[in-house]
């Protein structure tokens, strides 16, 4: 289970970083648990998950009495995005590969089990069987963009400082997302055949600025505003995600990619607006006390790591 973490324009402190947290990422990734897909209700349903302790996670556990009860949401059967039951003689998938039909079913963990032609979650057991409310059996891939800058006094322009850590405040953009209410990163599914880096930056711009309502020359005029701005980023995290609608045979990966905005001046002067499956959007302080959606608060540490900023 192995994590990257790298830049795209290198520089010998980014590099003793990158290697100094990869080794770190590996050894947490081993480690943990996942625990926001265990021991609840399955979001959008009434199916409970069957409890799963923390000594039963592991696949290598036997364990006689796991029997899970099955869930795909009616809301994820004959969609586009989404596979056919896996029973359908017409589906045959290419497991650990990429597929004919740009459907990426490789893993950033590195190849995944198939147990009596299902694949296996790599983190365990989540007390649910089926698809639940995701679209592919096995890996379903997404992209998180991160879009920080300093904040800065309204009078002077000079970052602010907190006064405890003496560290500076970075903030970052954040949405509040429809089905659970909750703050998150504005990010969003990869698509098939889609390259990730193009997905970071349709999903802010669909999310965090409300592309879909502009007309076709608006849209085109905002993406080539912030190709540059996207073109340059840190990797911060490559992996499993521990999110609440992972089950026993699908599970959320993600690419996490941090976009900073050093002067404040670029990212700063559009408007933000909340759009598709966001309610809202705004700049956040960013700190320990921020709660967000599945793993994002992880991914965030590592931005503050990175910055040397207020946590």
């Amino acid at each position: 289970m192995f994590i990257t973490f790298h830049r795209f324009v290198q520089t010998a402190t980014a590099k003793t970083f990158n290697i100094q947290m990869s080794f770190a990422f590996q050894q947490q990734q081993m480690t943990c648990l996942h625990h926001k897909c265990r021991n609840c209700l399955y979001p959008q349903s009434t199916v409970s998950r069957q409890a799963v302790p923390d000594d039963k996670v592991s696949w290598d556990v036997e364990w006689d009495d796991y029997n899970p009860p099955k869930h795909t949401a009616f809301s994820a059967i004959n969609k586009p995005w989404a596979d056919p039951d896996i029973q359908d003689p017409t589906f045959c998938p290419k497991w650990n590969a990429l597929n004919g039909d740009q459907v990426d079913r490789r893993s950033h963990l590195g190849p995944y089990k198939i147990v009596n032609n299902f694949p296996q979650n790599p983190f365990g057991r989540t007390g649910i069987f089926g698809r639940g409310l995701l679209g592919r059996w096995g890996p379903n891939h997404a992209a998180d963009p991160i879009v920080t800058r300093w904040k800065r006094d309204k009078d002077d322009g000079n970052v602010l400082v907190d006064k405890l850590t003496n560290l500076p405040v970075i903030q970052f953009v954040a949405i509040q997302r429809r089905d659970t209410k909750e703050w998150a990163l504005p990010g969003g599914m990869v698509d098939s055949g889609e390259v990730f880096s193009k997905t970071l930056q349709r999903e802010f711009e669909e999310e965090a600025m409300n592309s879909i309502e502009m007309s076709s020359e608006q849209r085109l005029e905002l993406h080539t505003q912030l190709k540059q701005f996207f073109s340059q980023g840190i990797e911060v995290y490559r992996g499993y995600i521990d999110d609440p609608r992972n089950t026993d045979n699908s599970w959320m990966e993600t690419i996490a990619m941090n976009f900073h905005d050093e002067t404040g001046t670029f990212v700063g002067r559009f408007q933000l607006c909340a759009g598709d499956d966001a309610a809202k959007v705004q700049w956040m302080d960013l700190n320990q006390s921020v709660r967000l959606y599945a793993s994002h608060s992880d991914f965030l540490q590592k931005v503050v790591q990175y910055h040397k900023s207020h946590w």
